[in-house]
C-alpha cells in the first residue's frame, strides 16, 4: 500500500485523537469512577492504534495498544483509577505525541519507550488484569481482535458459525524480518487454514498478499472446528514465521463497534475528506462506516452535518491568500486609473468591484482564522504536571477559547504562552503552606483568557499568586545595569513590573527547569513584538499578576498611513499611530542631544525619517511647519517627521526576501496602485 498519500490525514487525525485522550484523562482524574469517560479514551486510543498499524508505524501502534490494555482493564473494573496510574497513561500520551510529531517532521516515529511499556505491564500484572492470549504474552488478544472490521454479511457468517459450533478466530501472522519469499509463506499459511476451515477475510487483501504488498504482518479472520492452540501450533510450523497470535472473535466486539458508530453518527461532525476511494479496509480513521451505518433512531438534526465541513490543506489557503493579495494590488491600480480618467461607468464598476472584493477579503481572512483553543488545549495537561512537580495545588480556568486568530499568529504564539504560564506557576503561585499563611485558599488559580477588541485579540494570563516584588525587581535591575539608581526614582509601578521583560533579567534565586532557566521573559517580548503586538504587566504584591498580550487579527493585509519624504513613499501601520499633527519649527526643543516636542503634556522625542533612511534631497528644506506622525510602542511615544501625509490605505504586506534581511526599521514592502513600491516602517524599532 502506498501510504504517503494518507500521511497528512493520519497526522492530523492522530493529533485530534491524542488531544481527545488528554482532555478526557483530565476529566477522569476529577471523576475516577466515571467509566463512560474511560470508554471515550479507549475509543480514541483504539482508533489511533488501528490507524498506526495500517500506516506501518508499529512502535506507535504497540505503545497505544499497551495503553489500551490498561484502559480496558479500568473499563472492566479490574483496575481502579489512581493518580499514579494516570501519571503513566499521561506519560504514554506524551510519548505518542512526540512520535506523531517526529513522523510529521519526516521521521519514522520510533522512540525508546521501554520504561513506560514496562510500567504499563506492571499495572496490568499488579491488578491481575492480563488478557487471555494464545501465543506470546507480549501481544494480548485485543491487538488482534480490533484489527479487522466486518460488514454485515461477514458478521452474519461469524454469528451463524458460532451457533453451529464453529470457532471464529482472528489470526495475526508475523514473518521474520529477513524473510525473502513472503508470498510463498503466505500461500503455505493459507493452505493450512483452508484444510481446517474457511477464511472469511484477510488484511491486506489476498491480491496484495500475493503481490507482497505488505510489511511483515498480516491478519486473517477464520472459522474452524479446531482449537486456537492447535491452529497456532500448525501455523508456527511454517518456516520463517516469527509469531502467531490466535484470538477468539467475540460478539461483544461487534456490539461495541456498532455502539461507537451510533455515537459518531448521532453526535459528531463527519468531515468530508477529498481522498481516493481505495482507502484500506482496516484504516479505522475512515469516517465512511459512520455515515453508512447511521441508525434510524439517530437525531435527524445532525444528519446533514457531514456535508457542511471540509478539511483544506493550509497551503491551498496560503495560495488563495497570495492570489487575493495580487487582486488587492490591482484594485489599487484600477482605482488610481479611474480617478485619472474620471469616466462615470468606469468609476461605478471600480466602486462595485471594491465592495465585492471587500466581502471576499472578509471571507478569505475568516477562512484563515483558527480558534486559540488549538493552542490553549495543551495547557491543562501541562498545569497538572507542573502542580505535581512543584507540589502546588493549581486550578487552570480557560475563558474565550473560541476566540479566533490568523493561523500565522497562532503558529507563533504557543511558545510565549507556555513560557508565561510556567512563569506564573513557578514564580507566581505560592505553595499551599504559604498561601494558607496569607489567608488564601490552598489551591492557586491561573486564568487564561482571550477576547476580541477592535482589530486586535487580547490574551491574558492572570494568577492569584505572590505578585511582583517591586523592591526585589528594582534591586536586580540596578545590579544588572538595566536601569540606574537615579532612573529608578522616577519609575512608575508599571514600568518597574515590565523590567522583568528585559534581556537576561531573572529574579529566580534557584535556576529551575520549570521557567526560563534564568533567561527571563525577553524572548516572549521579542516574539510578540515581531508579530506586531505588545505585552503589558499589572501586578499587586501578594494579590496576583496579569500579563496582557495584544495581537493583530491578521498579518497579511493591514491598514496604513501613506507618507512622503522627498519623492519616496513610506507606509506606517495604523495600529501604531495615535494621531497626526502639524507643528512649527519653533515648537521643537532639545533635550539630551535629542529633538523633542511637548505633546499633550508629554515629552515626545522626534525621529526624522529622512535621516534614518538617508533620503537624498535636491535642496535643503527650510519649512516653518513639519508633518509629524505620533506613534506608540506600549507606553512609549515618538513623533515621526515626514514631508507630507498622502492618506489611509489597505495594503498587502510583502516580505523583502532572503537577500534583504534585518533592514533597520523596515518590516516589509507593498506595491501601490501606481505600481510603485512603498516600504513599511517598523515603528517598534524606532522607539527606544
Amino acid at each position: 500500500m502506498e501510504v504517503n498519500q494518507y500521511l497528512e490525514m493520519f497526522i492530523e487525525e492522530s493529533k485530534d485523537h491524542l488531544q481527545a485522550c488528554s482532555e478526557h484523562l483530565l476529566e477522569l482524574e476529577k471523576n475516577p469512577d466515571d467509566l463512560a469517560i474511560v470508554g471515550e479514551i479507549f475509543r480514541s486510543a483504539h482508533t489511533l492504534k488501528g490507524m498506526s498499524a495500517t500506516m506501518g508505524f508499529e512502535d506507535l501502534a504497540d505503545l497505544t495498544h499497551k495503553m489500551e490494555n490498561v484502559l480496558d482493564a479500568i473499563r472492566n473494573e479490574k483496575i481502579h483509577v489512581t493518580p499514579e496510574i494516570l501519571d503513566v497513561v499521561f506519560e504514554s500520551v506524551d510519548h505518542l505525541e512526540e512520535m506523531v510529531m517526529d513522523i510529521a517532521n519526516g521521521g519514522d516515529g520510533k522512540r525508546d519507550v521501554s520504561s513506560t511499556v514496562a510500567q504499563l505491564k506492571r499495572i496490568e500484572l499488579g491488578e491481575e488484569a492480563i488478557p487471555e492470549v494464545v501465543g506470546t504474552t507480549e501481544t494480548p488478544t485485543t491487538a488482534v481482535a480490533s484489527t479487522l472490521e466486518y460488514d454485515g454479511f461477514e458478521q452474519t457468517v461469524i454469528s451463524q458459525s458460532a451457533e453451529q459450533g464453529f470457532n471464529a478466530f482472528e489470526i495475526s501472522v508475523k514473518l521474520r524480518e529477513d524473510c525473502l519469499l513472503k508470498a510463498a509463506r503466505v500461500f503455505m499459511v493459507f493452505e493450512i487454514l483452508e484444510k481446517d476451515g474457511e477464511v472469511i477475510k484477510s488484511s491486506p487483501s489476498v491480491e496484495k498478499l500475493e503481490d507482497e504488498q505488505f510489511d511483515q504482518q498480516f491478519y486473517v479472520a477464520f472459522v474452524t472446528k479446531e482449537s486456537a492452540e492447535d491452529m497456532q501450533k500448525k501455523i508456527m510450523k511454517v518456516s520463517e514465521v516469527e509469531e502467531v497470535i490466535v484470538a477468539a472473535i467475540e460478539s461483544k466486539q461487534h456490539s461495541e463497534k456498532e455502539q461507537a458508530i451510533q455515537e459518531v453518527a448521532a453526535t459528531a461532525t463527519v468531515e468530508a475528506e477529498a481522498k481516493p476511494a481505495t482507502v484500506p479496509e482496516k484504516n479505522t480513521a475512515t469516517p465512511k462506516p459512520a455515515t453508512a451505518a447511521a441508525p434510524a433512531k439517530a437525531d435527524k438534526s445532525h444528519a446533514p452535518v457531514g456535508n457542511k465541513t471540509i478539511r483544506v490543506n493550509i497551503e491551498r489557503l496560503d495560495i488563495l491568500m497570495n492570489l487575493f493579495e495580487e487582486l488587492v494590488i490591482d484594485r489599487g491600480r484600477l482605482q488610481s486609473i479611474a480617478t485619472e480618467v474620471n469616466h462615470g461607468e468606469l468609476n461605478e464598476t471600480v466602486e462595485r468591484m471594491s465592495r465585492v472584493m471587500g466581502d471576499l477579503q472578509t471571507i478569505i481572512l475568516t477562512m484563515r482564522m483558527v480558534p486559540v483553543e488549538t493552542v490553549f488545549n495543551r495547557f491543562p495537561k501541562m498545569i497538572r504536571q507542573l502542580s505535581r512537580d512543584l507540589n502546588k495545588k493549581i486550578n487552570l480556568e480557560i475563558i474565550g477559547a473560541e476566540t479566533e486568530l490568523d493561523r500565522t499568529v497562532i503558529d507563533e504564539i504557543g511558545d510565549p504562552l507556555v513560557h508565561l504560564i510556567r512563569n506564573s506557576v513557578d514564580h507566581g503561585i505560592e505553595n499551599p503552606t504559604a498561601r494558607l499563611a496569607k489567608g488564601k485558599p490552598e489551591e492557586g488559580t491561573v486564568v487564561l483568557r482571550a477576547y476580541h477588541s477592535g482589530n486586535y485579540v487580547f490574551i491574558e494570563i492572570e494568577d492569584d499568586g505572590a505578585g511582583i516584588n517591586r523592591e526585589k525587581v528594582l534591586a536586580k535591575a540596578i545590579s544588572k545595569g538595566i536601569v540606574t539608581q537615579e532612573q529608578s526614582y522616577s519609575m512608575s509601578d508599571k514600568q518597574i513590573n515590565e523590567l522583568i521583560l528585559a534581556s537576561g533579567f531573572s529574579t529566580a534565586d534557584v535556576i529551575s527547569d520549570v521557567s526560563g532557566r534564568g533567561v527571563g521573559l525577553d524572548v516572549v517580548k521579542t516574539t510578540i513584538e515581531s508579530l506586531g503586538g505588545n505585552i503589558s504587566i499589572e501586578s499587586t504584591q501578594d494579590v496576583g499578576s496579569v500579563f496582557s498580550i495584544q495581537l493583530p487579527l491578521t498579518l497579511s493585509i493591514i491598514s496604513v498611513m501613506l507618507v512622503e519624504i522627498e519623492k519616496e513613499i513610506y507606509a506606517i501601520p495604523l495600529s501604531s499611530i495615535i494621531e497626526t499633527s502639524i507643528i512649527r519649527s519653533s515648537e521643537i526643543m532639545n533635550a539630551h542631544n535629542q529633538k523633542v516636542i511637548d505633546f499633550r503634556g508629554k515629552v515626545v522625542p522626534l525621529v526624522f525619517l529622512e535621516e534614518i533612511f538617508e533620503v537624498p534631497r535636491k535642496e535643503p528644506q527650510g519649512d516653518e511647519f513639519h508633518s509629524v506622525v505620533i506613534v506608540r510602542k506600549g507606553e512609549k511615544l515618538a513623533g515621526l517627521v515626514v514631508d507630507s501625509f498622502i492618506g489611509q490605505q489597505e495594503i498587502v504586506l510583502k516580505s523583502l526576501g532572503n537577500y534583504l534581511t534585518n533592514i533597520f526599521a523596515i518590516s516589509g514592502a507593498t506595491i501601490l496602485g501606481n505600481g510603485k513600491v512603498a516600504l513599511i516602517v517598523d515603528c517598534n524599532a524606532l522607539i527606544k
